[in-house]
């Protein structure tokens, strides 16, 4: 049996990851600042422990006693689309958090390689390959990192992971999935999996629904083949057209 620890639980697409690793098989530690605030998913799951701690509290042992049950971390951290979530402290959040978890990863005397699976975004090149958006699209983007925190925490997590990580960690793998405009949606539809973005991510948006962002993030763990296609890259993902 599959277990994996879930960063930003309660968030939209949070308890829909947590769900739908549930249905496949995977036992889940969830990670929430307020337990009441997984109003979509069944506390009483057997498989389903909460631990209710703010993140950015917790500290690297603590988090350890949780790590070492698990095959995989998944983060779905993010910040509230208010004043204070976009401009207010922590600033670093998803970062920050990342950084955790692998320094406490680092420390443990494990045998095992555990996997790091980050919900990123599009708007966030892939600078391994390199890619090359359009000039319209990098000049938006270099625009929101002067304006927009959130979108430098982004670019920084997955930064961390692809430089201080890397690819030939002895402890840890990670992959970093980029949708492109978020939509909810009730059920899973087809959905088109792309190692670069394919549009402009300012004037050309696709959508993905958050419901598909968690099938796939949940096959990453299910499904070895897919893991080893995509592990220590940033795949993008779209809803078919």
């Amino acid at each position: 049996m599959k277990k994996a620890l879930v960063l930003g639980a309660s968030g939209a697409t949070g308890q829909l990851l947590v769900a739908m690793l549930l249905k496949k098989g995977v036992d889940v530690v969830a990670i929430v600042r307020n337990e009441n605030s997984l109003n979509k998913i069944d506390s009483s799951h057997p498989g389903l422990q909460i631990v209710e701690v703010n993140i950015s509290e917790m500290t690297e042992s603590d988090l350890a006693q949780h790590v070492k049950e698990c095959e995989v971390v998944l983060s779905c951290l993010g910040h509230n689309l208010t004043f204070k979530g976009m401009f207010g402290h922590p600033r670093r959040l998803v970062t920050d958090a990342i950084k955790k978890v692998a320094n406490t990863i680092a420390s443990m005397n494990i045998d095992k390689k555990i996997k790091i699976i980050l919900m990123n975004t599009s708007g966030n090149s892939n600078r391994d390959i390199p890619e090359k958006p359009p000039y319209s699209q990098r000049f938006v983007i270099s625009l929101l990192r002067l304006l927009l925190p959130p979108h430098v925490d982004n670019e920084k997590a997955a930064d961390f992971l692809r430089i201080e990580i890397g690819q030939t960690n002895n402890k840890i793998e990670w992959t970093a999935v980029r949708p492109d405009g978020l939509i909810n949606e009730d059920q899973v539809s087809q959905y088109d999996i792309y190692s670069s973005p394919v549009r402009n991510v300012i004037f050309d948006a696709g959508k993905t629904s958050r419901i598909n962002v968690a099938d796939f993030m949940s096959d990453l763990v299910v499904r070895p083949e897919l893991w080893r296609k995509w592990k220590g890259r940033m795949p993008v993902i779209y809803n078919h057209a």
